[in-house]
């Protein structure tokens, strides 16, 4: 189903051939994130993404957005814990176009002095965007419960110190170390030839050179007793994350911790949005979602809560996690999660972007891409007695970490009391 490369100095190629289509999506991922960074230059990884789209030598900045978006492109770019992608889907005939930009930018970035001191500003202005939405800013104060004082309990942007010290030399040695091609896979899907493709990859990236593969250091769970953050905000209603310790990206229990999550909080047939939003009417917004990394992962319940009713619904919350660790879901709930699971990924994997970002994380982290049918099998062999177990080794009550951003009146005594706080 997949085709995959290695070339001869480690660049990975891997693709996916999607005959009725018209258009493709083309992703050069680098392994390197937050999580690779020291504390000094924090923030660093996301910055030099930035820069990769200020311009080299045969391409402007102006010049690769409409070159791009001339044919009916669109190009983009992302940084997470753990990876950093470059990214466009365009109307197949325009391949080429493509990767000879991407390419060009990855491997040919001027990173000029005058806009790394443009994008600083541009940078420290999200870092107050993010910190001004509560609804997401939360996370990372959940984070930093979860891994305190290590890289995945601090923010991908950075901090307005560690961002206003990164400076040209800096951003130009840390990709010199970190853009080797050991470290970087061009996924593809789409209509396209993997042989064709390849070869151009070959020609474009045969003098990129060094060995180095990039690492980190492994995180640390050492959590003794149930945490609490809260910051007061004048906000409108207060916004929750409740996260519990999971699994790492290929632990052998990672399907039966999906279809919990999905049990739990995955949609609107959910427990936990059936109890606090359509019975009770607590909060308009409450799932949950997983995360997963390299060697460590989390399970995570968000909800947005009337600001007087916090208590009460952080109470239902633990009420639904203790229910479902002693008794079996119900056969019908546990069909429809997993007949949702895999009806949800059929889906996605319909569209070349979603498609290219699943083939290319996968080969970049696991250095492994998982047919569909694979996983479906995988799926049907998760049993209820699986849901129990990984619920019972999820939440416990000493890994309990609450996140709250609200006003500050919010009763945090009487949460402490619940969480037994002392």
């Amino acid at each position: 189903m997949y085709k995959k490369t290695r070339l001869d100095n480690g660049v990975r190629v891997i693709t996916h051939h999607m005959p009725g289509m018209q258009s493709v999506t083309l992703g050069i991922w680098i392994k390197v994130g937050s999580r690779h960074e020291t504390e000094e230059y924090k923030g660093i990884s996301h910055f030099l993404e930035h820069l990769l789209f200020k311009g080299t030598k045969k391409y402007s900045c102006r010049r690769i957005k409409e070159s791009i978006e001339g044919v009916g492109g669109s190009l983009n770019g992302f940084t997470s814990e753990e990876t950093t992608c470059y990214l466009v889907k365009i109307p197949a005939r325009h391949l080429d176009l493509a990767l000879d930009i991407l390419s060009d930018m990855v491997i040919n970035s001027l990173i000029p002095a005058h806009e790394v001191e443009r994008e600083r500003t541009v940078i420290l202005e999200e870092l107050k965007m993010y910190k001004d939405q509560p609804r997401s800013y939360v996370y990372e104060l959940l984070d930093g419960l979860l891994w305190p004082r290590q890289p995945l309990g601090t923010g991908v942007i950075g901090t307005t110190e560690s961002v206003s010290r990164i400076q040209q030399g800096d951003l130009a040695r840390y990709k010199k170390h970190s853009y080797t091609p050991f470290n970087i896979v061009v996924s593809a899907a789409g209509l396209l030839a993997h042989e064709r493709l390849t070869r151009k990859v070959e020609k474009m990236f045969s003098g990129l050179d060094g060995t180095n593969v990039n690492r980190f250091i492994p995180a640390r769970e050492e959590q003794r007793g149930p945490q609490l953050k809260a910051l007061a905000k004048d906000t409108e209603q207060t916004h929750l994350a409740l996260g519990f310790h999971g699994f790492k990206r290929d632990h052998p229990l990672r399907y039966a911790l999906n279809i919990l999550h999905l049990v739990m909080g995955g949609n609107m047939s959910s427990r936990l949005f059936n109890t606090v939003r359509e019975k009770k009417g607590l909060a308009y917004e409450i799932g949950t979602h997983v995360r997963r990394f390299h060697d460590t992962g989390a399970l995570i319940v968000h909800a947005g809560i009337d600001n007087l009713k916090i208590e009460k619904a952080v109470h239902l919350i633990f009420e639904e996690l203790s229910k479902v660790k002693y008794a079996l879901v119900s056969n019908d709930e546990f069909k429809r999660a997993k007949e949702f699971y895999v009806g949800q990924l059929m889906l996605a994997l319909e569209d070349t972007l979603d498609h290219m970002l699943w083939i290319g994380e996968s080969t970049l982290t696991l250095d492994k891409t998982d047919t569909l049918d694979a996983i479906i099998a995988e799926v049907n062999k998760v049993t209820r007695q699986d849901i129990r177990e990984v619920a019972g080794y999820v939440f416990k009550e000493e890994k309990i970490n609450l996140a709250l951003i609200g006003p500050a009146k919010m009763s945090r005594k009487k949460i402490e009391d619940q969480l037994h706080i002392r």
